[in-house]
């Protein structure tokens, strides 16, 4: 799942499981990938392996596989969002301004974005295992107006920022870019662009931002699943080329996330 080795705070990993409140251990658990015929399973955890047999040969798909967890240790990772008496989960506080902001000593890993791409989603899914930590979600772009911090353990920090563009809190540049500028046990961002509609001139902004500050970064391609192939690969490559030559501290690998719904349980792929 996502939060495999950021532990170890370097790349996020492949695959939340989230489920409906009920029967959540049971519904979340990786465990039953184990039991999937290899071709569906290799399909599901590793999206972007459907998608190669649309591109020419000629296409350099490298970057693409470099990160390539397996099922073992998928399901080590999410031991890590199950709260226990020694490794307590939590929402911490909401912040406004870097005044509000506590200091903490733990690392911290934020998640960027324009409104309405899918962060708070993203960031629920994560905290599957722990149904009692609330983390809002709406349809309607501009929901997150301030900073949100979740505690897992001591190990780390999350933290959900406000969206960018539509509807994006009025003192978003004075909440988010102190934060992004100066916060020094940020170890990792996370961009997430919409992936039925490619990269947007506020991404390439926000893009901008990231090597300004020169910490490490990771892009999230969201809603695969909004748009044909033929829309997707074109955003893909038209992102991977910007990521190859216009950036120096992005992990060269784009994430690909997928979310869909079957029966109760909310599935929500890397």
């Amino acid at each position: 799942m996502f939060c495999l080795r950021l532990r170890l705070w370097l790349q996020p990993a492949s695959q939340v499981w989230a489920a409906s409140r009920q029967n959540v251990h049971k519904l979340a658990s990786l465990q039953k990938a184990t039991m999937m015929p290899p071709r569906k399973l290799q399909g599901i955890l590793y999206p972007f392996t459907d998608l190669e047999a649309y591109l020419d040969r000629s296409v350099d798909t490298t970057h693409f596989q470099l990160f390539h967890p397996s099922v073992e240790d998928m399901v080590q990772s999410e031991k890590l969002f199950s709260s226990s008496p020694s490794h307590k989960i939590d929402y911490y506080i909401s912040a406004e301004r870097m005044d509000h902001v506590p200091v903490l000593q733990q690392p911290e890993v934020c998640f960027i974005g324009r409104s309405n791409v899918g962060k708070s989603s993203l960031i629920r899914a994560l905290f599957a295992l722990t149904p009692e930590v609330e983390v809002r979600v709406s349809k309607t772009p501009g929901h997150t107006k301030k900073m949100n911090f979740f505690r897992v353990g001591k190990a780390f920090t999350v933290v959900d920022m406000p969206g960018y563009g539509h509807r994006a809190p009025k003192d978003f540049v004075d909440m988010v870019e102190p934060y992004l500028y100066t916060r020094k046990n940020l170890v990792r961002t996370f961009l997430l662009v919409d992936g039925s509609v490619g990269l947007q001139k506020a991404d390439l902004i926000a893009l901008e931002m990231c090597e300004d500050i020169k910490h490490p970064y990771v892009m999230l391609v969201t809603k695969i699943d909004k748009c044909g192939h033929g829309t997707l690969l074109t955003n893909l490559m038209n992102l991977q080329d910007v990521v190859k030559t216009q950036t120096s501290s992005c992990f060269p690998q784009p994430f690909l996330l997928r979310s869909l719904v079957h029966g109760e349980m909310l599935i929500v792929y890397y």
